[in-house]
């Protein structure tokens, strides 16, 4: 759909003077164009020039407005919360307790009107903004004069597509909660939860267009607060802002080893939260645990003094030195402080001993939503991810000597940066962890957000494995399976039209429900698009070769021979409606990575398998020796008869053997079915029987 029909399907009526005329201004490129035989010259664009301006003053002054009255509305509900709250403490009479529940109710939908109305700013500011660029882009091709950038600038001081509603989002999501909890919201520590027992932890990723960022958000809202850890402090953007810098050798064992899930990968890292004034990281590995050992994936970290990394990445300052003062303190346990200083002594080993370096940093500030002290379901959204390069493997000592680069902080989007040390990733991660018993169902709306039009599904998607694989060609020849295709548009037609945010005024422009109102509507649609289910029609791959070509890309890449090795089923839970459905090729000189899991039950059964081929071969062989016996000359021909198939089969079946585990130890995603073995002992089976038979017969 060209932008200018998408523009005028995609406006609110209220807003609809507001909006770029974008129209009239291809209308006046076209005009000025065809009265001057095709030239463009000064006079022109200077009138262009100035309609445009006028544009922008006009979009800029209505988003200001707009902004202005939702603050004002946002601070007048937050005291009429607070009041209300207070008030409905000291209840004690049940009439006054169903008065305070109409209040409540009266706030809660008050609170849904500005939601929506953040949702349609965000809508309107988005869509101006891609007009501006269109129109922009068309001039300059039209006419031949470059506008765009100089234009930018103006843009730039007009900064209506540039407002963080973060801090926004926020206070919504405080008042939004309290409404909905009468007042009594859950309380506890935000990090608790994560040590429960007996519950089986679920991680799923998925994508999000930058479109959609904000509307999810809202939706979220709707069911979890926003997670804050210091509450007694005003929001700042920098308080979301999370970096990681990502440890490896030259080799790339730790990007092989995560990238094919082998058994006991590690990925090490320290981790920061905040701008770089930070005092205090974090050292993380994380460890991958086949589903067969019987042990779960682990995190585990330990905290340092940034003034100490260095000592400690050198050897310098020992693990015994980091936990010594948290011994005298005695504000920890005994085994906790041991089990930290193990984690430590190894983590340290493992650098020194395969003299790992930084390769990669990671940035992305993080809404997370989760109920205080209830782990059970958390919900993260990383948006502004960048991956940036640390490493000094093409001669360039990017860290001079120190752990992270000191050129950037948190300044997104790190203009000073050379495009080939950074990638900045084009959509917003949603990791959605459930922490549910065994067989309990997720709830029922995240059920129906993640099979909605705002996400795209990416099992096992890391952002380390991405930066690595994109801004270190020259160092990995394996890459991920959703590399070959990040070309792809992920935005999807919408499922239900009632699903989403929608404000009460475009509902009764649509005639919806025949002009009555469902509050359910408004923000989230209680259709029930079905669970996630594996979509085991896509479950096929040609080829792993440089002409890799799939159908689906969130398949498991292979249908493997489950008597040996098995796809990790897991990669593979995706919800039908999938937009990847297009064969894709990787990139020249690489190949798509398969991860396949293989248990050790496997190797036994290939050993099975050989031993029945060689049970074969002697019973082929005890006939031979008995054919003999009878000394004529047709028995000395069928004996040879079965001697060759014997010798044969013997052959054939240690070749493959051999194959099959040289493949299964490599995880290599190949063939392991016999087609061809079973119908050539059968057919020279059945030729020696029939060269008995016809001597037989001629004599």
């Amino acid at each position: 759909m060209k932008f200018g029909e998408t523009l005028k399907s995609s406006l609110i009526k209220d807003y609809a003077y507001y909006y770029i005329n974008y129209d009239e201004l291809k209308y006046a490129v076209k005009k000025g164009l065809e009265n001057n035989n095709g030239r463009w010259n000064n006079q022109l664009e200077e009138q262009f020039v100035d309609t445009l301006q006028q544009e922008l003053d006009k979009v800029y002054s209505f988003f200001k407005l707009k902004h202005k009255e939702i603050l004002r509305r946002v601070k007048e509900i937050e005291s009429l919360v607070e009041k209300t709250v207070q008030a409905s403490k000291n209840v004690t009479d049940i009439q006054d307790y169903e008065y305070f529940e109409q209040d409540f109710q009266d706030l809660e939908e008050e609170l849904s009107d500005i939601i929506a109305d953040v949702h349609d700013l965000n809508t309107f500011t988005r869509l101006n903004y891609i007009g501006f660029q269109k129109i922009l882009k068309k001039h300059d091709k039209l006419t031949k004069m470059i506008l765009k950038p100089i234009f930018q600038a103006r843009l730039n001081a007009n900064p209506f597509f540039k407002d963080n509603l973060d801090g926004l989002i926020v206070k919504l999501s405080k008042n939004y909660d309290l409404v909905r909890t009468k007042g009594n919201p859950v309380k506890g520590d935000s990090s608790a939860g994560g040590k429960m027992q007996n519950f089986v932890r679920q991680t799923t990723k998925y994508w999000v267009h930058p479109d959609n960022i904000t509307e999810l958000k809202l939706i979220i809202l709707k069911h979890l607060p926003v997670l804050v850890f210091n509450s007694n402090k005003e929001f700042e953007t920098e308080d979301s802002a999370i970096s990681s810098i990502y440890f490896d050798d030259k080799k790339m064992d730790l990007y092989y080893g995560r990238l094919l899930k082998t058994e006991g990968a590690e990925a090490i890292r320290i981790r920061w939260y905040g701008g770089m004034s930070t005092e205090t990281c974090f050292i993380e590995r994380k460890t991958h645990r086949e589903d067969w050992t019987g042990e779960k994936s682990v995190k585990a970290r330990f905290p340092i003094k940034e003034s100490k990394v260095n000592d400690f990445l050198k050897g310098s300052f020992t693990a015994k030195q980091l936990f010594e003062k948290a011994r005298k303190d005695g504000k920890k346990s005994k085994e906790e402080i041991d089990s930290l200083e193990r984690l430590a002594q190894e983590v340290q080993y493992r650098v020194l001993k395969d003299k790992m370096r930084p390769v990669m940093r990671t940035f992305y500030n993080r809404t997370a939503f989760q109920l205080p002290g209830d782990a059970r379901v958390r919900i993260s959204l990383d948006t502004e991810l960048s991956m940036i390069r640390e490493d000094n493997f093409d001669g360039i000592d990017r860290t001079k000597g120190n752990w992270r680069r000191m050129d950037i902080g948190v300044n997104f989007p790190f203009n000073q940066l050379p495009d080939e040390d950074i990638e900045r990733f084009p959509y917003a991660v949603l990791e959605v962890k459930l922490q549910t018993q065994m067989g309990q169902e997720p709830p029922q709306w995240v059920r129906e957000m993640i099979s909605s039009h705002l996400v795209e599904a990416v099992p096992k998607f890391s952002k380390f494995i991405h930066g690595c694989s994109t801004l270190l060609p020259e160092m990995v020849s394996l890459v991920p399976f959703w590399q070959p295709q990040m070309d792809i548009d992920i935005r999807k037609p919408k499922k239900d039209a009632t699903y989403g945010i929608i404000s009460k005024h475009r509902l009764l422009e649509d005639g919806s429900n025949g002009g009555q109102i469902d509050e359910e509507e408004l923000i989230g649609s209680s259709t029930n698009y079905g669970s996630v289910q594996i979509n085991e029609s896509h479950n096929r791959i040609e080829d792993v070769s440089n002409n890799t070509k799939n159908e689906g890309l969130l398949a498991p890449l292979i249908d493997l021979f489950q008597k040996y090795t098995k796809p990790d089923n897991s990669f593979n839970k995706v919800p039908d409606g999938t937009i990847f459905e297009t064969a894709f090729t990787a990139p020249k000189g690489k190949k798509i990575a398969v991860p396949v899991r293989v248990e050790p039950k496997v190797y036994f059964a290939t050993e099975r398998t050989f031993l029945s081929w060689l049970s074969i071969s002697l019973i082929f062989g005890a006939t031979a020796h008995t054919l003999l016996n009878y000394g004529d000359v047709i028995s000395l021909l069928t004996a040879g008869c079965f001697y060759l198939t014997a010798i044969l089969t013997i052959l054939y079946s240690s070749g493959v053997y051999v194959f099959r585990v040289i493949s299964i130890r490599n995880k290599r995603a190949v063939r392991y079915d016999d087609q061809i073995g079973p119908r050539l002992v059968c057919g020279a089976l059945a030729f020696s029987v029939f060269v008995s038979f016809l001597f037989r017969y001629l004599k």
